[in-house]
């Protein structure tokens, strides 16, 4: 089972790295569209970020809210005949969005572009990438439990009350995590945010 989990992990950075690298061609293809008409991370963009003023208790409603349903969202998910797929999809999505961002962010600004991305998911995204990862883990061990024809179902089979019980208490543990993080992208990265921003 220890072996299964690190092949989905895999798996989930191998779906991660292709939305990734679909994001980058996207933005590089449609570079007219991308940036020079679009307003994606331009310098109107950054002058509202760096003349902002956040409420950090607003915020992390904000944040801890659309978290928290993707967290939900997945975990639902993972317990129907679509839930393998829409995993995928997800993970694929959130790739493709990170190699739009990635790739605008570079084009516009080169190094200063990185530093850009890298303010914009720290500290949370030491916490956060973790948690994300264990819940695409979770979600795929899940549903192949439910229902593919494999070690997963007979184990499921054997040992349901357990796995209920371990399973629950991995998702609350990711949960507890994912709030973890809200805390420090609502409260710390905009502090670091607005550093970096300092050298636009």
């Amino acid at each position: 089972m220890q072996q299964s989990s690190l092949k989905n992990c895999y798996y989930v950075i191998y779906l991660f790295m292709i939305g990734l690298f679909l994001g980058i061609l996207i933005v590089n293809v449609g570079y007219d569209t991308w940036i020079q008409g679009g307003s994606l991370l331009g310098a109107n963009m950054i002058t509202r970020l760096k003349n902002s003023v956040l409420d950090g208790s607003a915020l992390f409603s904000y944040v801890m809210k659309h978290r928290l349903f993707t967290v939900c969202m997945l975990a639902l998910l993972a317990t129907t005949m679509i839930g393998l797929p829409a995993v995928c999809a997800y993970i694929c999505y959130t790739g493709l969005s990170a190699g739009c961002l990635l790739s605008v962010s570079v084009i516009r600004y080169g190094i200063r572009g990185l530093l850009l991305m890298a303010a914009g998911v720290m500290p949370q995204g030491v916490v956060m990438i973790p948690a994300y990862i264990a819940l695409f883990v979770w979600a795929v061990e899940v549903n192949r439990m439910l229902y593919s024809k494999s070690p997963y179902r007979e184990c499921y089979m054997r040992y349901s009350k357990q796995i209920y019980l371990k399973k629950g208490a991995q998702i609350m543990g990711i949960v507890v995590v994912v709030i973890i993080g809200c805390l420090l992208e609502s409260y710390v990265n905009p502090k670091m945010l607005h550093l970096v921003l300092k050298i636009f």
